[in-house]
């Protein structure tokens, strides 16, 4: 399913976009509800919408809070707010570890960094993390903040939006549902399929309690291409359907350095034509740490930089260099993306990010390459079939994507019988990862070069 133009006219991003943020801001300012929720799609502009939303409260004499899930997520916003106002009074509040907020932030004189909520009183904005804001009591508070913006509020578990409620009345929570559902490193069957479920997701939780609250969705994607939004959509937002800000033909990339006929090269150019590339090595049960599949990662990217490429895009006519901070591989393991890591070395090369799908949510790169969670694997365990991870990966370039897999991924899904048990009450999580990999593995297959290293 895909978004229909306006009847009489084209679709029209900007305007699309506009029309989705100004029903939000007016909902979030003016509404009754104690709570409203956006759903956003990979570089809908999240962030953008929480500085923006964040301003709109305080302008209107309304101090909040702004509750993120990582340090990196809440120094980014406080940059944010203080490139788009340096005026604005802003608070970081932050643990009491060595190394606590990015030292960008000490350069900035609109921002006061404490480890304590009352040093911040009074302050028009007050960031930190969920963890931190956990810490504080509503006693310690002159009276709870009238508002509250939580955001990335798919990755926070229920039980820590019930640690922080009190601290607020009102609050915006925005995030992607499409990705990682939240980490727990306790099982927590015992409450599946219960409202209450305390590793539930915050807004899952949320609207099980509360179904009348106002639900908005950002339409327009402005980090994916015209080449991969409609397959981003339909593989993993099938009810929730977005665009891309873009059409074909507004970026491109090029090499100044033609192919030298070899597999990493062809699979580079076929990506850079068509947005996407698969280079499927031979069918083959392998280690985690797949040797062959990670020397195959490591050539692309060395031949990505020594190819000398150059993006073009809506942001500026002259093209940007594709240099390595703008080249990310993603894997589904730690120990994968180590061994990355330890290849590239040995190519001489640097400073390109290699993470896992985990730590690279919400984070956008020109070319990403990507090892196929489920290459040279004799089993389809449901980590490996979890349909976030997939769409994190499939989802952090504004460019070309090159996926590594083995041979043989079509079959292993054909063959994998669910065996995860049935729990009552539960809500059947749609796409599954069974249909969503197929999806993904059809269109990549119209991409493929075969290699026989």
């Amino acid at each position: 399913m895909q978004l229909a133009p306006p009847a009489g006219g084209t679709f029209d991003p900007g305007a699309e976009a506009a029309r989705a943020t100004d029903a939000i801001l007016h909902d979030t300012l003016h509404g009754t509800h104690r709570g409203v929720v956006v759903d956003s799609p990979p570089g809908a502009g999240k962030s953008t919408l929480v500085v923006r939303a964040a301003r709109e409260l305080a302008a209107a004499g309304r101090p909040l809070m702004v509750i993120a899930q990582t340090n990196a997520q809440v120094d980014d916003l406080v940059l944010r707010l203080a490139e788009k106002d340096p005026e604005l009074p802003v608070g970081r509040l932050h643990s009491s570890d060595p190394d606590p907020y990015d030292k960008a932030l000490d350069d900035l004189p609109n921002v006061r960094k404490s480890t304590k909520a009352g040093d911040l009183a009074g302050l028009d904005v007050v960031i930190s993390t969920a963890a931190k804001w956990a810490h504080v009591k509503v006693d310690q508070l002159d009276a709870p903040w009238g508002h509250a913006i939580v955001d990335e509020a798919y990755q926070m578990r229920s039980d820590a939006l019930l640690a922080v409620a009190g601290l607020f009345e009102r609050a915006l929570f925005v995030g992607d549902p499409g990705q990682l559902d939240p980490f727990s490193i306790v099982g927590a069957e015992q409450w599946a399929g219960l409202s209450y479920d305390p590793s539930a997701s915050a807004v899952t939780t949320l609207l099980a309690h509360n179904p009348e609250l106002p639900q908005h969705r950002l339409p327009v994607s402005w980090r994916l291409p015209a080449s991969a939004a409609p397959l981003v959509s339909g593989a993993f937002y099938p009810y929730t359907p977005f665009r891309s800000g873009t059409a074909h033909g507004d970026r491109a990339l090029n090499f100044a350095v033609p192919s030298d006929g070899s597999a990493p090269d062809q699979v580079i150019d076929e990506a850079a034509r068509a947005g996407w590339g698969l280079l499927e090595l031979p069918a083959r049960n392998t280690p985690r740490t797949d040797p062959e599949a990670v020397r195959a990662l490591a050539q692309v990217v060395r031949r990505l930089l020594d190819r000398g490429g150059a993006a073009t895009s809506e942001r500026g006519p002259d093209p940007a260099p594709l240099t390595a901070d703008r080249i990310a591989v993603g894997t589904a393991h730690r120990d994968q993306a180590a061994a990355v890591r330890a290849a590239l070395a040995d190519l001489g090369v640097a400073d390109v990010t290699v993470d896992t799908a985990n730590r690279l949510q919400g984070r956008e790169y020109d070319v990403t390459v990507v090892l196929h969670p489920l290459s040279g694997r004799p089993d389809a365990t449901a980590f490996h079939l979890e349909t976030g991870r997939l769409c994190v990966l499939a989802s952090r370039h504004r460019h070309a994507c090159i996926v590594v897999c083995r041979a043989g991924v079509e079959a292993l899904l054909d063959d994998h019988p669910s065996t995860e048990p049935v729990q009552l009450g539960v809500t059947v999580k749609f796409p599954d990862g069974w249909e969503a990999n197929h999806s993904v593995l059809a269109r990549l297959s119209e991409h493929r070069v075969v290699w026989r290293p």
